[in-house]
């Protein structure tokens, strides 16, 4: 890849300087003539000038490029946005410094984003894709950094791209081949200061589309965000139902579910892109509704890429799912352990316990509420509570939601200062489920008070239950 000289002499501040932090510092330094200073709360611990808004300033920067662990409602944000300085994030400069081909061009991006799903989707479309024949890759908040992947001239020829609502926000120019919403509920709210801001970060997402907008029609807030964008003239908006699908849509037709969105056929004939049944394998019990809407958005997304409909069955069939997403860590003694430390919000929390069809959960749920409240959730799955286990340091709000909503279930808490927390809650949690239950890992929270990440979490949890 030639240098972008686009950069030369600019003056970019690059701040935060974890992983996204030194991908940027490292993609600016070998592609670009910019003038770069490295910026982080840590300071000389993090091999960085220690940020405050006033050094940012006085160092005067053209562009700041962002990473997510700073809130866009925090003091930095403030300051850039008062001094008029342009704040993008990884994605918007990866966007920039895409390396092209002998014939000028680069990869396409299939993007995907959604409070739940994320993860799971971007894989299985990467999956399907390189089961039609492409070079995909997927990256962003899954895998490699984005900015890496784009930068390398050996890269893949087709990116699937997670995106979360703090990488969207500061994303201004980044034109997707097609783009998903899986679903939206609130989440973040700490981060973006609202309801709405964090909503219309999610819908970024659809902005400067060039062939399709893949959305559930059954979500009103989504198909909003749809209506809303402002896309490259020609692209189409794809729907995606559980029922049969219409012209322009993805369906479900018994257990096959059939595509009528790209092709001159569509408005007389289906594609059967794969049955229900060929995700049995990634489930314990009946296959959930979200995993095969996942599945169903995936497959959208590389049919917009041109990838044949047989190729989506194949991929499905062989396709498993990452770490920590309803992963079964061992079954003992009548008591089935499930590690879903992903399902760091409710919306996902209630999605696993739901999926345990008709049997029992004793839920180890707790950590940071991001601004969010329990009541609803506790509320929804009250009836499948054999016993509830609490963690993290924001257990205040979880108790009382327990309480309320589920005055019947018992629970047990355990306190912040532990020095061996997971042990305790997996100690208490069998203790609830007697001879009979399932133990649920779900805790509707960020992990960053007691763990170092969500993955950190599950494996201690897998540790103390192996133990």
């Amino acid at each position: 890849m030639p240098r972008n000289s686009d950069f030369d002499s600019v003056r970019i501040a690059v701040i935060g300087m974890g992983v996204t932090g030194r991908a940027v510092s490292a993609a600016l330094a070998a592609h670009t003539g910019a003038e770069v200073s490295e910026w982080d709360g840590r300071g000389d611990d993090a091999g960085a000038k220690l940020l405050t808004p006033e050094a940012l300033l006085e160092w005067r920067p053209d562009i700041a490029v962002v990473s997510p662990g700073i809130p866009a409602v925090g003091d930095i944000y403030e300051a850039l946005t008062a001094y008029k300085i342009p704040i993008w994030s990884e994605i918007e400069l990866a966007w920039h410094l895409r390396s092209r081909d002998e014939n000028g061009e680069a990869a396409p991006w299939l993007a995907i984003t959604g409070t739940n799903g994320k993860t799971t989707t971007v894989q299985m479309t990467a999956a399907m894709a390189n089961e039609a024949g492409f070079d995909a890759r997927a990256v962003g908040n899954v895998g490699d950094p984005l900015i890496t992947s784009v930068t390398d001239e050996e890269g893949p020829n087709l990116i699937a791209l997670e995106l979360s609502s703090f990488q969207l926000h500061s994303t201004h120019s980044m034109s997707p081949l097609a783009a998903g919403c899986l679903n939206i509920a609130d989440d973040h709210l700490d981060w973006h200061g609202s309801r709405e801001a964090y909503r219309a970060a999610k819908a970024r997402v659809y902005e400067n589309t060039r062939v399709a907008c893949l959305y559930p029609t059954a979500d009103p807030v989504v198909s909003a965000m749809v209506e809303d964008a402002d896309v490259i003239e020609g692209a189409r908006a794809i729907g995606l139902t559980m029922g049969v699908p219409a012209p322009g849509q993805i369906g479900l037709v018994e257990d096959i579910v059939a595509e009528r969105a790209f092709g001159p056929e569509r408005f007389h004939s289906a594609n059967e892109l794969f049955r229900v049944s060929d995700l049995q394998h990634l489930s314990h019990g009946g296959v959930p509704v979200h995993l095969v809407q996942d599945a169903m958005m995936a497959a959208g997304l590389v049919r917009a890429a041109g990838a044949a409909p047989e190729s989506v069955q194949r991929a499905l069939v062989s396709f498993s799912l990452g770490g920590h997403r309803i992963e079964t860590v061992a079954v003992h003694d009548g008591i089935t352990w499930i590690d879903d430390s992903k399902a760091t919000n409710a919306h996902a929390a209630r999605a696993s316990i739901w999926a345990q069809a008709d049997r029992s959960v004793v839920w180890i749920v707790g950590g940071v509420l991001k601004g969010a409240r329990l009541d609803s959730l506790v509320a929804d799955v009250a009836s499948k509570l054999k016993g509830a286990v609490v963690i993290g340091t924001d257990q205040q709000p979880v108790v009382e939601a327990l309480k309320s909503q589920a005055p019947g279930v018992p629970v047990t808490v355990i306190p912040p200062s532990s020095d061996k927390v997971m042990s305790d809650a997996v100690e208490a949690a069998r203790r609830h489920a007697g001879q009979a239950a399932v133990v649920m890992l779900a805790p509707a929270c960020a992990s960053w008070d007691q763990f170092t990440s969500y993955a950190d979490r599950g494996q201690q949890f897998a540790r103390a239950v192996l133990e």
